[in-house]
């Protein structure tokens, strides 16, 4: 009953409110049928709260996501199903499923009558435009009288996530640079530009036996390198996600940094589906292998939840993926670098590997003076300049661009490259 008193609502407190002054006028001035009033307006919110305070409802309550992982700005529909337990039959039941506020305004059902053991299904559509990974629920049931004098909040603690992805576009066929046709199998292979005598080469580890250490590969890289136990006869590439919060302009879904992840996204599945074993490494410290358990899954939930890093350099950066550096194709998705930042790139180029480059100019995501314009302009021009003289392939990317358009940039030759260079260095020309 305490209960039932606690959740009376304003129409119930009001109720009373007008018994107290009924009784009270019917009092001075005598009227008796005026006191009858008075205690028919106090008897209703009573009997209503009696009536849901002694409810004892067993309910149960089961919530699925279809789908559970959707891309930006995709549905997911939500289906609640309420079942009654108990033999008594339920009062009027509103609703409330609790959410983030990404995915929008709480969704609210009312629910009229659940009979004995009987079951009710209710379903609504959420939709995020921010990538993450949201929680839904709990869901909260109000019940209540019927002439809504008296409410009581009860609330399920089970919750389910919802993952919002990055968007993945689909991306033309191209033949990639380091790829040859393996014997026996019609699938690319990724091999080292430099032949295959030096994709049976990797950085030597601590402990690994000296007799098999490679002394031609050592000398060309400057780096002590051993013989693989075995050619690596699959094609390998790992994507690389700068995460460095000064590399990255604008904000919200259009901001140069989440068109960095949406590539990221659309290169690795379109590689995987390719047959390519995928590693991703973040500058935020992630090193996701996609050929393991959960593949293309695993790798998206992950790119759903990464964010910039204030304190993510790029030195780490290199480090984390020369760590397990297998040659292969690299596959980089940076925002603004500067020429320093562009040189120091130049040592994930061992071990044979081939280096393709998206070079992001942030810049161009925000409004800026012609003055600083031009200069931006001709920062980026020589950050392409230092990366291409260090090796790296570099697709420019602006404001605007469009992947699918700027992806059969990575497969032209070196010819094409050599263009570019060439443009770059006389852009840089008229910088100094």
């Amino acid at each position: 009953m305490r209960a039932g008193l606690r959740g009376l609502t304003t129409r119930g407190r009001s109720f009373l409110a007008a018994a107290v002054a009924a009784a009270i006028s019917a009092g001075i001035l005598g009227e008796k049928d005026l006191l009858r009033v008075a205690v028919l307006l106090a008897i209703l919110p009573l009997l209503a709260a009696a009536y849901v305070g002694r409810s004892r409802y067993k309910l149960a309550c089961n919530r699925s996501l279809d789908p559970h992982r959707v891309p930006v700005g995709a549905n997911s529909r939500v289906v609640l199903r309420l079942q009654n337990l108990s033999r008594l039959p339920t009062g009027t039941l509103l609703l409330e499923d609790r959410l983030p506020y990404a995915l929008g305004s709480r969704p609210r059902v009312v629910l009229e009558r659940l009979g004995a053991h009987q079951a009710s299904s209710v379903a609504y559509t959420v939709r995020a435009d921010v990538r993450g990974r949201y929680d839904v629920g709990p869901l909260v049931v109000r019940m209540t009288d019927p002439f809504g004098l008296c409410e009581l909040t009860r609330s399920f603690p089970s919750t389910d996530h919802l993952t919002v992805i990055p968007q993945v576009t689909p991306l033309p066929s191209v033949r990639l640079p380091g790829e040859y046709a393996g014997s026996g199998d019609s699938r690319a292979r990724s091999v080292a530009v430099h032949g295959e005598d030096d994709a049976a080469t990797r950085e030597y580890r601590r402990g690994d036996d000296l007799r098999r250490v490679h002394w031609k590969s050592t000398a060309r890289t400057g780096e002590l390198m051993v013989r693989r136990e075995e050619q690596p006869w699959e094609s390998r590439a790992t994507v690389v996600l700068d995460t460095r919060a000064y590399g990255h302009r604008g904000e919200g879904p259009t901001a140069s940094f989440e068109w960095s992840v949406s590539a990221a996204a659309s290169i690795a599945v379109h590689l995987r589906q390719a047959g390519y074993k995928l590693r991703l490494v973040t500058g935020s410290g992630a090193d996701v292998d996609a050929s393991e358990a959960g593949g293309d899954g695993a790798l998206l939930d992950h790119l759903a939840e990464v964010r910039l890093d204030q304190r993510a350099e790029l030195t780490g950066l290199v480090q984390r993926v020369r760590q397990r550096a297998d040659g292969g194709l690299i596959i980089g998705l940076f925002g603004t670098v500067s020429v320093a930042e562009a040189e120091l790139l130049a040592g994930l180029r061992g071990n044979g590997a081939t280096c393709v480059g998206f070079l992001l100019n942030s810049s161009t995501w925000l409004s800026l003076p012609e003055k600083a314009r031009a200069e931006a302009e001709h920062a980026h021009a020589a950050a392409v300049l230092a990366m291409l003289q260090s090796g790296w392939r570099v697709v420019g990317v602006d404001h605007g661009g469009r992947l699918p358009t700027l992806w059969p940039q990575v497969g032209r030759g070196a010819q094409g490259f050599a263009l570019r260079a060439a443009l770059a260095e006389t852009v840089a020309g008229g910088v100094r």
